[in-house]
């Protein structure tokens, strides 16, 4: 079956050390990261029971973890790395993650620069 639940987590911030600029590694700066997962939340409905779903605060302390640990070049690969972290609890079908580079060094003004992906368990 597939999921037509969600659970949605959208601007979670952390610090990083994420770029291939040295001095984004030496700085770091924050990252803001939005998740949706797919599930079937039926189960949790029926029972009111947070252990029957996707626990979102636990979530949100893994996915800070994740970008306040080791550095990457690209944000595409940390944005696999919360995607695959994700996809470890059996119950979620699917996961799209942005993460957001808010202070990226782009010479242009700009507002935000962000990669989005989007892994199922049938992938993997």
């Amino acid at each position: 079956m597939t999921a037509r639940d969600a659970i949605e987590l959208t601007g979670l911030t952390a610090f990083g050390r994420h770029g291939v600029f040295g001095f984004e590694r030496e700085r770091g700066q924050d990252f803001r990261i939005d998740l949706r997962l797919l599930l079937d939340l039926a189960p949790a409905a029926a029972s009111d029971d947070v252990a029957d779903t996707v626990h979102y605060g636990e979530l949100a302390e893994r996915v800070v973890r994740i970008v306040e640990g080791d550095p990457v070049d690209l944000i595409e690969t940390l944005a696999a790395r919360i995607a695959d972290a994700v996809l470890e609890d059996p119950r979620v079908d699917e996961v799209r993650v942005t993460v957001h580079k808010p202070h990226a060094p782009i010479a242009a003004p700009f507002d935000d620069v962000s990669v989005r992906i989007t892994r199922s368990r049938s992938e993997r």
